[in-house]
């Protein structure tokens, strides 16, 4: 809905297919200040505040003891570098996403209920010249359309047609979230920013075991946990009792905040969501958001990265579509540019999670202290080219020595994967989102190469 509205001002109409019927349950409730402001930036602050979203002020985190440890203020960094505070929403996605698709029809673009199910290509060149998609009364049309561009979230779906490079697993793969939501949570209800009732809370326990609190209207409240899959398995419970017992264990803070762990919404889960695509975007295609990459849900950077990137995408796409870079056979990608910008952001995301995880003591040094401004830029979303920062490279210098990582950026076949890391494309496994297999990218490989003899 992003891009077709971002699209509309070049004269540009978008046709979506959509699967769901909307409204529509849906997880990544939290926006980070920038996610913020891009809504503000598509003209929808008034529609935000009349929906009556709960205003995040910021994240607090509360620390094995279960004290509140510390607290990144939501603030807008203006074009003269001066920070000042300023608020953000949390939302109930299912609300939240309806306003979007109804905005984006409102503003001009098509809608299809349907279900894509195989990118047109063609056979001479190997651009995507469309979709093939299956309709809500079972017929199967052909799409021709100039560019396709995938946002389909985790269910990658040009990645698992094997339009995109491999897609291999991230760092957190061995994780999983199960959430759910709660009627009865207590909020803060101070004056000081820390403690207004709109806040993001997270509960950290030990390293990869943590759990969210995220207010989505005024009685109710996601909560989530993330732990490693083998301590879901081990606990032989099922989702909701997990959840529930997760409630009263994790934390102290987080028990005191939950009189009665009953649960307004049934437990979801999602496995391996760790994963990262290689050459997302090409002739005729591109992938946006989660559609190509996903990290970790700590510090809610999800939501922002699709609606962020969408706004970069509609730009790149407007200039494919004016001819800008149309591929030839000795051409460069004609996404090249915007991917290398998309990626160099999501890293300094990665490398934050990272340092988060493996030097918790050294993040909160850098957060409260030595590099607290440039932090907050990183935390709410001021990763990418042209955006005000402080400084951000600083910050981002000291982690990468803490994890003792390189980035490079000169070669298209090493972007975004740093140097060293077990996570080389030419050896990690390759999965779809269904889990239903498991292959390796030596094996993707041969089966390319023995197609094209």
């Amino acid at each position: 809905a992003t891009v077709a509205m971002r699209l509309a001002p070049y004269g540009i109409r978008a046709l979506i297919v959509e699967r769901e019927r909307f409204p529509r349950y849906h997880i990544g409730e939290s926006m980070t200040g920038e996610a913020g402001a891009v809504c503000r930036e598509l003209g929808l602050g008034d529609r935000m505040i009349a929906a009556g979203h709960p205003i995040k002020h910021g994240v607090a985190v509360y620390g094995p003891r279960g004290n509140k440890d510390w607290f990144l203020p939501v603030q807008q960094r203006t074009e003269d570098l001066v920070m000042h505070d300023q608020v953000t929403w949390q939302v109930r996605r299912s609300v939240f996403d309806t306003m979007m698709l109804e905005e984006a029809v409102t503003r001009g673009a098509g809608l299809l209920q349907g279900r894509a199910v195989s990118p047109l290509v063609d056979d001479s060149s190997g651009a995507v010249r469309g979709a093939q998609v299956r309709t809500d009364d079972g017929s199967t049309i052909d799409i021709a359309a100039e560019l396709t561009v995938d946002c389909s979230g985790q269910a990658t779906f040009l990645a698992n047609q094997k339009v995109t490079g491999p897609k291999y697993v991230g760092s957190y793969d061995k994780q999983i979230a199960v959430f759910s939501q709660v009627a009865n949570f207590v909020r803060d209800d101070g004056e000081a920013r820390a403690d207004q009732p709109g806040n993001t809370l997270i509960f950290y326990k030990k390293k990869y075991h943590w759990a969210w609190a995220i207010p989505i209207d005024d009685e109710v409240t996601s909560i989530g946990v993330v732990i490693p899959a083998q301590y879901f398995r081990e606990a032989k419970q099922s989702k909701e009792d997990f959840v529930r017992r997760e409630m009263v264990e994790l934390s102290s803070a987080l028990t005191d905040r939950i009189p009665e762990p009953e649960l307004v919404e049934p437990a979801h889960v999602i496995p391996n969501y760790s994963f990262q695509v290689r050459d997302w975007g090409g002739p005729g295609f591109l992938c946006v958001g989660d559609s190509h990459r996903f990290v970790d849900p700590i510090f809610s950077f999800g939501l922002f990265v699709s609606m962020k990137e969408a706004c970069f995408a509609a730009d790149a796409i407007a200039s494919y579509l004016d001819g800008k870079g149309r591929r030839l056979p000795d051409d460069p990608n004609p996404f090249g540019e915007h991917i290398i910008n998309v990626e160099k952001g999501i890293d300094m995301f990665e490398d934050m999670i990272d340092t988060f995880w493996e030097n918790p003591i050294a993040f909160a040094v850098f957060a409260h202290d030595r590099y607290r401004e440039q932090m907050i830029d990183i935390l709410a979303g001021r990763v990418f080219e042209g955006m005000p920062h402080g400084g951000r490279e600083r910050a981002l210098a000291a982690c990468r020595k803490l994890l003792q990582r390189e980035r490079s950026y000169d070669d298209a076949e090493t972007v975004s994967v740093p140097i060293g890391s077990r996570f080389d494309p030419s050896r990690a496994p390759l999965w779809n989102s269904e889990l239903d297999s498991v292959e390796t990218t030596e094996r993707w490989m041969r089966e390319g190469d023995l197609a094209e003899q």
